[in-house]
């Protein structure tokens, strides 16, 4: 008797349940708004995503001005006012209006902090959840995701969405899974289970079954664009859709920082990292690179400086940041090394235009905008040999050299103290063909491209 009635209860809460899901949808669906709504939960993240968020909003306002843009974001400081201003003192883009702002009170459940284990899939999930407030609250024609939460997907087009993104890396490769599988420890890959084989075995089943329902969910979106050639071989091979996979290269300031002399001061050289304080990004590995190069560095020679810049999303990168100041002492080098949080992006320029060289170490960066900033500013890169720096921006320029590629720390070490023995005349060189290799990636093109890829899915009646 009691089980049944548990079964009746049971029952009944599921029925209620679908019949709130089913209302909220079908309400979704008759109020939809013309307008274009962007999933972009971190509007203050300060990364080269923010500044694609911008950009494209400003290409959506130019080519469809009828249409209203609408941020969703956890950022409950967020103004339109507030948004309008970062978008033109932190990157430079002049929006013609202020977009609406649909604050959301989930995002926690999109944070990493939140699932110590099994995160990829936690935050996957987390973002349905977030997704659904963000759609409950104002239902866009057009949903557009630039943060990379392909799970919502198939929940916007159940409100009627069309479903477009702009995708900066997959959340999972066929990288990630081969580094499972060899055991290489590394920012997501617990060292713990690296040196299990019971326990990679797992992963790799894990790993697995998330990227078959990662294909479903992103075979969900009408329109696909990607930053790189890397991130669209991947998602072509993940998502299966490539009729509707675009390669838009990401907007780089480079007319402002071609501007900037080539010729650099006769002071101290700097060494000039730009990335947020995130673990993949490696710091540590330019920090110890540094110190390598001071060491090696030959009597007469001038010490460089390495000026770390970067922003902090929460108090774990607050935390990592401190972290990497501790690491600088460890190695007697803080004397060398600066560190510049948060800072606007007029400073960034001041910045960029008096760096020698630009160090970049992230492993399988989707694209490298930072690469592409170091090279329109004059100052030759250093960057990791790999996916998009390898593979589309560290490129021979007219069969002139733009730079250097790196994997580890002794291989940044010896390409720093290449480019500090560099005789200024071969510096200038390589630096004048890293700025013309540089235009291929400009705000411009990223305009041009994105408009042509986006015009026919806006034109169709929603």
């Amino acid at each position: 008797m009691a089980t049944t009635g548990l079964l009746w209860a049971l029952c009944f809460a599921l029925t209620a349940l679908t019949l709130r899901l089913s209302v909220a949808i079908f309400n979704g669906r008759r109020s939809r708004r013309r307008a274009v709504a962007f999933f972009h939960p971190y509007t203050n993240d300060g990364g080269g995503g923010e500044r694609v968020l911008w950009c494209a909003m400003r290409a959506i306002q130019d080519e469809r001005p009828d249409l209203d843009c609408v941020v969703y974001t956890g950022d409950h400081d967020a103004s339109p006012h507030s948004l309008l201003a970062r978008a033109m003192d932190r990157f430079g883009v002049t929006l013609v209006s202020s977009p609406k702002v649909v604050h959301l009170n989930k995002r926690k459940w999109i944070e990493e902090t939140t699932y110590p284990r099994f995160t990829m899939i936690g935050q996957s999930l987390g973002s349905v959840y977030l997704s659904w407030e963000a759609l409950c609250k104002l239902t866009p024609s057009y949903y557009f995701d630039t943060s990379g939460y392909a799970f919502t997907y198939p929940l916007a087009r159940i409100f009627g969405c069309k479903v477009i993104c702009y995708t900066h890396y997959p959340t999972i490769s066929s990288d990630m899974v081969s580094r499972v599988r060899d055991r290489s420890a590394m920012y997501n890959n617990d060292s713990l289970i690296a040196q299990s084989v019971w326990l990679s075995r797992c992963k790799v089943m894990y790993y697995t079954l998330f990227a078959w329902m990662y294909g479903i969910v992103g075979s969900c979106a009408d329109l696909v664009m990607v930053n790189s050639s890397w991130t669209q071989d991947h998602i072509v091979k993940l998502w299966q859709i490539p009729t509707r996979t675009r390669r838009v290269y990401p907007p780089c300031d480079t007319t402002r920082l071609q501007v900037l002399p080539l010729e650099r001061s006769s002071g101290v050289p700097i060494i000039i990292s730009v990335a947020q304080f995130r673990p993949e990004k490696a710091h540590a590995l330019q920090i110890q690179a540094f110190g390598k190069a001071i060491i090696k560095l030959d009597e007469g020679f001038s010490k460089p400086k390495l000026q770390l810049v970067g922003s902090c999303r929460n108090q774990a990168d607050e935390d990592r940041l401190e972290k990497l100041k501790e690491k600088a002492i460890e190695l007697k080098v803080e004397k060398y090394v600066e560190f510049h949080k948060n800072i606007p992006y007029r400073e960034l320029v001041r910045l960029l235009g008096g760096a020698t060289a630009g160090i970049h170490s992230m492993t399988d960066e989707h694209f490298g905008i930072s690469v592409v900033e170091y090279m329109a500013a004059g100052a030759i890169p250093i960057a990791h040999n790999s996916a998009g720096p390898k593979m589309d921006i560290v490129l021979e320029e007219d069969g002139q050299q733009t730079g250097f590629l790196a994997q580890t720390e002794e291989e940044y070490a010896d390409a720093i103290l290449q480019v500090l023995r560099m005789q200024e005349s071969h510096r200038l060189k390589v630096a004048a063909a890293a700025r013309k290799r540089a235009t291929m990636f400009s705000e411009q093109r990223f305009y041009d491209d994105f408009k042509s890829s986006i015009r026919p899915l806006l034109s169709q009646t929603s």
